[in-house]
Parts: structure tokens; C-alpha cells; sequence
């Protein structure tokens, strides 16, 4: 499996600003990201704190496709480029995009 992995960080305002991109995130981008061809799991979480630290970090987004054809494919797809488009109107240079793999070798 290939998960792509994104990690949000907290965008500057304040709390009202934070509102505005969670509210935007839920209502706008993640419909037009569950469209996706491929995508076989939608994973997002926040983020309640740092171990030995801060963090600016406030939500995680996991995406899993079965391989990295998948992944392409759904990244070129209609639907995760206009999702793509909101996410850089609601989050602009906030978030760090991963690509990851299963390595069961590790398991």
C-alpha cells in the first residue's frame, strides 16, 4: 500500500483562522478528495501535542492507494486537482505532502 501523507500546519489568525480552514477543509475539500479514483481509505487526525516539544502542527491527512500507479493516477484525476485548487486558496504553503510505503520487512 502507498499512503500520501499531509501535515498541516496552523495557519496565522488565531483561533478564528483555524476555524475558517478546518470548516473549509471538512465542507469543501475533502468531498471533492473522497471522489478520488483509487482511494481506498481517508484517514484525518489532529494533532493533540508534541512529544518533548511544541508543534505547529494541527491535522494530519492519511490517503491510502494499493501502489504508487494508483496514487499517480489519482493525483491526476479531476477531482484531487480541484481539491488541490481549495487546498491552495485555505492552506497556502501550510502543508508538507509525503509519499510513504508499507514496508513489511519492518513488521
Amino acid at each position: 500500500m502507498t499512503t500520501l501523507l499531509v501535515l498541516y500546519r496552523r495557519p496565522d489568525g488565531g483561533a478564528e483562522a483555524l476555524a475558517t480552514f478546518e470548516r473549509r477543509y471538512a465542507e469543501e475539500h475533502l468531498p471533492l478528495v473522497a471522489q478520488t479514483p483509487g482511494l481506498r481509505a481517508t484517514r484525518i487526525q489532529r494533532v493533540s501535542g508534541a512529544l518533548g516539544g511544541e508543534t505547529d502542527l494541527v491535522l494530519v491527512a492519511a490517503m491510502d492507494f494499493d501502489d504508487r500507479e494508483a496514487l499517480d493516477a489519482g493525483l491526476a484525476s479531476d477531482p484531487m486537482r480541484a481539491a488541490a485548487r481549495i487546498l491552495r486558496e485555505i492552506a497556502p504553503g501550510l502543508a508538507t505532502f509525503l509519499v510513504v510505503d508499507d514496508t513489511p520487512e519492518f513488521a
